[in-house]
């Protein structure tokens, strides 16, 4: 009789275990992304191979943002990041993950065209006291981490640029509670919409985007002088079985590929 009690306790656990294993394998994977990457990884996780259902809307918003909610509890699968810092400090708690830098990005000032904006003109502009400049928000997003390296640089070029730039730097998107200055239109377009700022310090693959929608706009990539380099990392959070393979699906070629399309630096396409 204990044996069978025994055998009966052992495949009621193995049932269960099975089960749990089972509805964990038909969860939708959950993606966290950069806004910069929003058109580009609802591309690609629309072409990921997998039945209809397999994905959950991705998740996005400013990266710093982002992963304060996944170590608050939030449940994620996957986080691509517009940086390195955000995976590193998610893989660093927790065992046996690793971060793979995916793609690069550049840095543009997006402004109105009547300020006749040059890579050469750029840092006088961004100087003038006439000139409101935009950004995104430090330490909630990267690309405020980004303008401010920027401003370091300017240093250089300009003694006291940076605390200049500093001081009058409005921090009108990507913080973890903005919201569109211009309600139904983007942030970055909302900043000029609403006549918020002259000019803005933002990514060239989203400024391309505001430029077709705001032709009274230009998007002028910085010098190199003046320019940082955004490298953006992904980091696997979990074993659901999609994770990995849909990590791997945004570095191969057709990963790369769509991302190309969308203005940002590939790191994995070899050519013809």
């Amino acid at each position: 009789m204990r044996r069978k009690f025994n055998l009966l306790c052992a495949t009621v656990v193995v049932a269960v275990l099975l089960s749990a294993v089972s509805a964990r394998a038909v969860e939708p994977l959950r993606i966290y992304a950069a806004g910069s990457l929003t058109d580009a990884f609802t591309e690609i996780a629309a072409a990921f191979p997998v039945p209809p259902g397999s994905i959950a809307a991705p998740v996005f918003g400013p990266s710093g943002s982002l992963r304060q909610r996944i170590e608050k509890g939030e449940a994620a699968d996957l986080l691509a990041s517009a940086d390195m810092t955000q995976p590193r400090a998610l893989a660093k708690a927790q065992a046996g993950r690793f971060v793979a830098m995916f793609t690069r990005n550049r840095l543009c000032v997006l402004g109105r065209a009547d300020l006749h904006l040059t890579p050469e003109s750029v840092l006088d502009r961004m100087l003038d006291p006439a000139v409101r400049v935009a950004t995104s928000t430090p330490g909630a997003d990267p690309g405020g981490d980004y303008a401010w390296a920027v401003f370091a640089r300017a240093e250089a070029l300009h003694p006291g640029a940076r605390a200049i730039l500093e001081a009058k730097a409005l921090k009108l998107v990507g913080g973890p509670d903005t919201k569109p200055l211009v309600p139904g239109r983007g942030q970055v377009e909302g900043v000029f919409l609403s006549h918020s700022a002259d000019l803005m310090l933002g990514y060239c693959s989203s400024g391309e985007p505001v430029v077709k929608a705001l032709p009274d706009l230009v998007n002028v990539r910085l010098p190199e002088a003046l320019t940082v380099g955004p490298a953006y990392g992904l980091v696997v959070l979990s074993d659901h079985p999609l994770a990995a393979r849909f990590a791997l699906f945004v570095l191969s070629e057709q990963g790369q590929a769509i991302l190309q399309r969308h203005g940002f630096d590939p790191i994995g396409v070899a050519g013809p």
